[in-house]
């Protein structure tokens, strides 16, 4: 590059592209909104049948001042000049589109919120989108529309038969008054007959003992859980002897892989593999019978190893964990754990 180039260089005048974008934006968005005011006057002449102030025998109206209405933009709000008429309600196509935009962002925001999309996060997320932002109570005003909903569904009759339900609780902090306290979420999710999974029923409950679920229970029967074989869940307090008060007839399933960590708080770190594989063994068997040749095996190999308290354990829960043995060999390996549930409590503790 010659020098005669880089002297005429140098007298270029720099520009701040920053505060020429401002600008240009500025001068749309005057533009966008003087073109709107206009088309909402030149309505308004259509509707009324004449020009402002014009007499004519073809008026059909007269005006009535006007009113401001805000319209969002990425940029900042517009304000447009609505029309009022003394005898028709003045509409116009834009502003009809601007009522759709909204109700879909409307509908956007309830499914942010059943997604477990916090309302902080919303209100950055409306930030990003329009260039403002939607107030935490508007967000919970509208989320209000769908807890009717909720409410019907979880009461809905059921009127179906499952032969295979899982039970579990999630503990859940939530505020009363400005206090927080602890909440029990007790979900039951069910195998029909045509092998697809449900939800029954999910209620909040103060805590998981046998009230609680004696509640729950009883929720579920009122509206007509029924064809209940082979209920799994973990060993909570009160959650066997509510089971046998409303489904007397329906079996029990410890889950196993609950059983197999209240054995390993009995087992060093160091020995828990080795352990865990002496478990599984057990429950890789090919029938019931084995099944329990396996497990007094195993009870005597850790006594030789010296593991008392871990062969108190699985001697008192092991039988508890054999009863999918009684069922289709083909449903054994999903009927013996309450993983199914587990997903989907995880889910309920990450929209929470």
């Amino acid at each position: 590059m010659s020098d005669d180039t880089n002297k005429h260089l140098n007298n270029v005048v720099p520009i701040d592209e920053q505060a020429l974008q401002g600008h240009l934006n500025k001068v749309v968005l005057k533009t966008v909104e003087d073109t709107l005011n206009q088309i909402l006057d030149a309505e308004a002449d259509a509707l009324v049948g004449a020009d402002r102030y014009a007499r004519t025998e073809t008026r059909k109206d007269d005006r009535s001042g006007s009113y401001t209405r805000k319209l969002h933009t990425r940029a900042r709000e517009l304000e447009l000049k609505m029309q009022k008429l003394r005898k028709q309600t003045f509409e116009m196509a834009i502003i009809e589109r601007y009522r759709h935009r909204v109700a879909s962002v409307e509908e956007a925001l309830i499914e942010m919120y059943l997604a477990g999309v916090s309302v902080q996060r919303v209100e950055d997320i409306t930030a990003a989108l329009w260039g403002t932002r939607v107030s935490l109570g508007i967000i919970s005003k509208l989320n209000q529309r769908i807890y009717g909903q909720i409410e019907e569904w979880r009461n809905r009759p059921i009127g179906s038969d499952f032969p295979y339900v899982y039970l579990d609780g999630v503990v859940l902090k939530r505020s009363w008054g400005g206090a927080v306290k602890n909440v029990s979420v007790l979900v039951a999710i069910g195998v029909g007959d045509d092998g697809y999974r449900r939800i029954p029923g999910i209620v909040e409950g103060t805590k998981e003992d046998k009230v609680g679920w004696s509640g729950f229970l009883r929720h579920l029967q009122a509206r007509g859980l029924k064809g209940i074989r082979l209920v799994l869940s973990d060993a909570c307090l009160g959650r066997k002897e509510s089971i046998g008060d409303f489904y007397p007839e329906a079996k029990w399933q410890r889950c196993i892989v609950h059983c197999y960590r209240n054995v390993f708080s009995h087992v060093s770190r160091g020995r828990v593999k080795e352990v865990s594989r002496m478990l599984q063994a057990i429950h890789a068997s090919e029938d019931l019978e084995s099944a329990r040749h396996k497990a007094t095996e195993v009870e005597k190999k850790l006594r030789d190893m010296k593991l008392l308290s871990a062969t108190d354990w699985l001697d008192q829960c092991v039988e508890e964990t054999l009863t999918y043995y009684r069922f289709l060999a083909e449903h054994w390996i999903r009927i013996r754990t309450n993983n199914p549930l587990e997903r989907i409590i995880r889910e309920i503790r990450r929209r929470t």
